[in-house]
């Protein structure tokens, strides 16, 4: 796939995703993936691309005050040395795909059978949210490590099954997640040994990273000052359920056509 084909295609997805408070890098992984490129770099472009696009949806949600450190911090105390551990581990492209679909499956069963949620969520008592939020927040943190996702697309189900808050609040918390889960799984990836180290990759990528910067500021606008939150929580569930079919029918490829 050409290089500007592929950099349109990051552009176009960075407003999709962007515009529910996700980054993207489930489907950065994929797309990158279907070029062909070695599996050991794709971790690594598409965190650098999360933490770009999402960068731009902590400032809106923060400015427009659906973003706090006390919503945002009982989920990040534990994801965060979690996902550097996970970028650190080495897996076979087959697992990882694996990994990468079943899980986005999973995500998306849970949003589209989810309740109905309304503005008038009811957020728990603050020492029952965080010993629910620490668990989910350091498995959520260690599979997006591995995956090179920042985990958002895994939190906004479990948000929303649990009725804490609305979606756009919802969006904000998830945006803050992936930062800083990006953050620490580049981290570990960059640290990576020898051959395994993803670095020179990821430089020689820029024309993607400049995609995602546009398209991440225009989605982000969308999501926070145009979207209805209807249309937030459809959007959401249906780009989840679509990463998820094509990167499983990617691993029965391999597992069973291999």
């Amino acid at each position: 796939m050409p290089l500007l084909i592929l950099a349109g295609l990051f552009f176009l997805t960075a407003i999709a995703y962007s515009s529910v408070g996700f980054g993207g890098g489930s489907t950065y992984n994929a797309l990158l993936i279907l070029t062909g490129m070695d599996y050991r770099l794709v971790p690594a472009i598409a965190l650098s691309a999360n933490i770009l696009v999402v960068s731009g949806g902590v400032y809106h949600y923060l400015r427009a005050g659906h973003l706090s450190v006390a919503g945002l911090l009982p989920y990040i105390v534990v994801s965060v040395p979690m996902a550097w551990l996970g970028g650190r581990l080495p897996v076979s492209e087959q697992l990882f795909i694996g990994l990468l679909g079943f899980s986005l499956l999973l995500a998306a069963v849970q949003m589209l059978l989810k309740p109905k949620v309304t503005g008038n969520a009811h957020p728990p008592a603050t020492a029952r949210l965080w010993l629910t939020a620490l668990p989910v927040g350091g498995a959520i943190g260690f599979l997006a490590g591995i995956t090179g996702i920042g985990g958002g697309i895994f939190l906004a189900p479990v948000i929303y099954v649990l009725r804490i808050a609305p979606p756009r609040v919802i969006a904000g918390i998830t945006s803050g997640f992936i930062l800083v889960n990006s953050i620490a799984g580049l981290a570990g990836q960059m640290m990576k040994a020898g051959g395994d180290s993803p670095l020179a990759g990821v430089i020689a990528a820029w024309p993607l990273f400049i995609a995602v910067i546009a398209g991440g500021q225009i989605g982000s606008h969308l999501g926070v000052y145009k979207l209805s939150e209807t249309w937030v929580k459809r959007l959401t569930a249906i780009l989840i359920l679509y990463v998820a079919a094509r990167l499983i029918w990617r691993w029965a490829g391999m597992t069973f056509m291999g």
